[in-house]
């Protein structure tokens, strides 16, 4: 597939592709957990990312997440065609990713 350069990009296209990676990484671990049943930090436990959230309320933050994402990755006009907004997505994702990797290993959650 040979790529082409599309017109139409603006800077905020980049942005919300940057912000459509890292919406839809973050969904991953609390969709996990929440369907497994397991309880995992988020932002509305008793201490904001170090409480534990149950299930549920794991579960609802990812769809929220996943959502959110979807949207900013059609804003952001991630395609294979759009090298650049692709690049800009896997940014995000791995920014969110490497971040919550070193924060929740270094982290005791309160149970």
């Amino acid at each position: 597939m040979e790529h082409t350069y599309t017109p139409g990009m603006r800077w905020y296209h980049y942005i919300a592709g940057f912000f459509a990676g890292f919406f839809l990484a973050n969904a991953i671990p609390h969709l996990f957990n929440g369907i497994s049943g397991d309880a995992f930090p988020t932002p509305f436990a008793d201490e904001p990312g170090i409480g534990l959230s149950s299930p549920l309320t794991n579960v609802l933050w990812a769809l929220g997440n996943l959502v959110i994402g979807y949207l900013l990755f059609r804003i952001g006009k991630v395609s294979s065609r759009r090298i650049g907004a692709l690049i800009v997505f896997f940014l995000g994702a791995a920014a969110i990713s490497i971040v919550l990797s070193i924060l929740f290993a270094e982290k005791d959650f309160v149970y």
